[in-house]
């Protein structure tokens, strides 16, 4: 059980839970923008990019997400439908996204989705071509639900992964991204954040981050090391947004992952209003119910209502209800 931040109350935590969600949607739609473009295009064309705009090769509407808010999305439904995990239950959900032609698709992402809609597989086998980010994308609600225990937490980072990608660098990332935020939701100090990169780092040094100016691209630790080094290197949400969707490449994503542990790290007051009124606005709605959710049917809070309900009437909601 990984111990609570001294005086932090449940409205932090779950603010805080609110604001890793709706960060990853800010940095999945600010991103989307720049995907696929270099830095010097990116400078040419907006100068610095950071308006929540569309556009981008997807020719999006100002404020829509892509595959990794609505990947998370299935994730949380998936959850919150049964009140606890069934990685069949995740896979359902992400078939009928499929089904329903969104708007972007990772090939190893559609692969697996559609190795379990054919043959109900929900692991699917190793393979050398799955050290994508795809995975690490959508490990936020996760990170929510299984708060305060990081065993937990591990365990269902990758079970997640491997309905698509079953590589030792996908869980690996997985499973720092979940820690990671995490560890924010729970208001541990910034070398805390520092520990879970440096420890993924150590066991695997294609994480390797310190000065990272590489590409951005859809490789996991090429991901992750964009994401590491603009969080790290930064003091605000804002900030940490903006380096990172310049660098461009795979910027969807990148801003996604760097959208949800900048947003666990620094709160819902520090993701710039702008970028959250040009959301959209039902993503916005079911994104804040269901990060409250999430928390709410987490070991933290579990936990602290059968404590409380020892010494008497709780002040702590029913587990999943907002």
């Amino acid at each position: 059980m990984t111990p609570r931040a001294a005086g932090s109350p449940d409205a932090v935590v779950v603010g805080r839970a609110k604001a890793a969600l709706l960060g990853l949607a800010v940095g999945d739609a600010l991103g989307a923008t720049t995907e696929f473009m270099k830095p010097g295009e990116i400078r040419e064309r907006y100068g610095v990019h950071d308006r929540i705009l569309g556009g981008g090769w997807l020719k999006l509407p100002p404020g829509a997400v892509t595959d990794d808010t609505e990947m998370s999305l299935c994730v949380a439904r998936a959850i919150l439908a049964r009140g606890a995990w069934d990685p069949s239950a995740v896979a359902e959900e992400f078939a009928r996204w499929l089904e329903g032609n969104p708007v972007d698709v990772g090939a190893t992402c559609r692969r697996g989705i559609r190795d379990y809609i054919r043959k109900r597989q929900v692991e699917t086998p190793p393979n050398a071509w799955d050290a994508g980010n795809g995975a690490a994308m959508r490990v936020a609600p996760v990170a929510l639900f299984a708060l305060g225990d990081e065993e937990l937490l591990s365990r269902l980072a990758v079970e997640q992964a491997r309905l698509t990608h079953n590589h030792p660098l996908s869980d690996a990332a997985c499973v720092a991204v979940a820690k990671m935020i995490q560890r924010a939701l729970l208001g541990t100090p910034r070398t805390g954040l520092r520990a879970a990169a440096d420890e993924l780092a150590a066991r695997h040094p294609e994480f390797g981050f310190d000065g990272y100016e590489g590409d951005a691209t859809g490789y996991v630790a090429d991901t992750l090391r964009t994401v590491f080094h603009a969080f790290f290197s930064t003091a605000s949400f804002e900030e940490c947004l903006v380096r990172t969707v310049n660098r461009g490449d795979d910027a969807d994503t990148t801003g996604a992952i760097a959208g949800a542990i900048a947003g666990a790290h620094y709160g819902l007051e520090a993701i710039p209003p702008r970028w959250l009124q040009a959301l959209d606005a039902a993503v916005r709605v079911e994104l804040t119910e269901a990060a409250e959710r999430l928390v709410r049917l987490s070991p933290l809070f579990r936990d602290e209502a059968a404590e409380a309900g020892k010494a008497g009437p709780s002040h702590i909601p029913c587990p999943g209800k907002p």
